[in-house]
């Protein structure tokens, strides 16, 4: 399995590629921005992007859609709940002071459970996990023992909850039925900052300690 990832837009969004050695197949998570990267980094190990997904619909997440999707003819696949808010993000982003094109709509969804295949061999689990957004998804690939967690979950922390659809309390419950269940070796690649662990993030994490208040 290719695994890679770079910082893009404006706001250093985490852009995942995961590829297929064999055929070449690729997915990319939420290009943020800075497309011509994301298109080296493909073009480096000779992938071809099939499908571009979406942790969540938020406007950093989605920057890059639509030169990503114009320069790779792939379609663009969230959850079924991000639907609307992908169709708004661009202007939503002005408040914040970034540019951002509008997003095509999704070509396609994904639901909790779904399983994404790359070539004969990669598997990634498609696992719904809600607070930060009421479609926000994790992608768990389990052969490999790593999730990519968008906004769920951060290296001692977690994502913000006051955006329109956020719930605190249905964000820790996602982590720890859906992210907790993965094993403490399971690798958390987040949509923000460096990788961690659950091992870690049930140690050290103050949002998820016994006691911790709920807001």
């Amino acid at each position: 399995m290719i695994f890679k990832y770079l910082e893009t837009g404006p706001l250093l969004v985490n852009c995942y590629i995961v590829g297929d050695e064999k055929s070449k197949e690729a997915i990319v998570v939420d290009p943020g921005g800075d497309v011509e990267n994301i298109l080296q980094a493909l073009a480096e190990d000779e992938l071809k992007c099939k499908m571009i997904i979406n942790t969540h619909a938020h406007f950093d997440h989605i920057g890059g859609n639509k030169p990503l999707a114009d320069k790779t003819g792939a379609g663009i696949h969230i959850h079924p709940e991000e639907k609307e808010m992908l169709g708004s993000m661009s202007s939503m982003a002005m408040h914040f002071g970034a540019d951002v094109e509008q997003s095509p709509p999704a070509a396609g969804f994904l639901n909790d459970g779904d399983v994404i295949k790359l070539g004969k061999d990669i598997k990634i689990d498609v696992l719904l996990t809600p607070g930060h957004s009421p479609g926000s998804i994790t992608l768990y690939i389990k052969d490999e023992n790593l999730a990519i967690s968008g906004d769920v979950l951060f290296q001692f922390s977690i994502g913000r909850t006051d955006f329109p659809g956020g719930s605190h309390q249905q964000l820790i419950n996602s982590i720890k039925t859906k992210l907790f269940p993965l094993g403490d070796n399971c690798e958390i690649y987040p949509g923000h900052g460096p990788p961690t662990t659950i091992k870690q993030e049930k140690k050290y994490n103050p949002f998820l300690q016994d006691g911790a208040e709920i807001g």
